[in-house]
């Protein structure tokens, strides 16, 4: 499948639409892709996952969020994202500031994000995002109704706002955990699932740390799971 890559901006945010050529109209389902931090719209794992989509039915978009990828750089994000750097090297527990830093960004990327719906008018709507993109997805999924199911993962619930926002979270919920994820503690991980409010969630847990590979097997999953909740039975 021959797959168009469009690159536009919204009220000056950069994104990026990934749909088939053969595809002539917008009655596909969408899924927006939050990447990781430290990534960017077109980041190698956003590219594959975002072409698998395509290639699954779907159409796929992301978006740079603040102090990444072709957004100018913001003194704000960039000392705390120094800061999160310098733990890391030291060890120190992460969870917590990673948490205040989530919701500071979601702050401005869940209207930056619905604005790009609004631009695109597609149909139903899916969220993938882990790491960073789950930080903010979960903000964004509680927020905006047009999204009707979510992949999310290696994030916890270690500040009292990301929870109180899962629990307002009522759509289909596939959540990845790495069993061994050093910066967020396995039982951060499964306080946020548990404070999901959806009837309908999932945890997948795999070996391995944070920064590693996920299994391709759970993109395969993350295609059902939106084929199901995403498309006319």
């Amino acid at each position: 499948m021959h797959i168009h890559e469009e690159f536009f901006t919204v009220d000056g945010v950069p994104a990026v639409l990934w749909t088939s050529v053969d595809d002539t109209t917008n009655v596909r389902p969408l899924i927006l892709i939050g990447h990781g931090g430290g990534q960017h719209k077109t980041a190698p794992g956003v590219l594959h996952r975002a072409h698998h989509f395509v290639n699954s039915g779907f159409a796929a978009v992301s978006v740079d969020v603040p102090n990444h990828g072709d957004r100018p750089t913001d003194d704000r994000y960039q000392s705390i994202a120094t800061e999160i750097g310098t733990r890391v090297d030291s060890g120190e527990e992460l969870a917590p500031l990673l948490a205040d830093f989530h919701s500071l960004v979601a702050e401005q990327t869940v209207p930056e994000w619905q604005a790009v719906l609004d631009h695109l008018e597609f149909g139903p709507v899916g969220y993938w995002g882990v790491s960073l993109g789950c930080g903010l997805g979960v903000p964004f999924v509680a927020a905006e109704p047009r999204v009707r199911a979510a992949v999310l993962g290696l994030g916890g619930a270690s500040a009292p706002a990301c929870a109180e926002a899962a629990a307002r979270i009522t759509v289909p919920i596939e959540f990845l955990v790495q069993w061994e994820d050093e910066r967020v503690p396995r039982e951060q991980s499964l306080a946020l699932f548990d404070a999901f409010g959806s009837a309908d969630k999932t945890l997948h847990a795999n070996p391995g740390r944070h920064g590693d590979r996920l299994p391709d097997h759970e993109l395969d999953s993350a295609v059902r799971f939106f084929t199901r909740h995403l498309t006319p039975h």
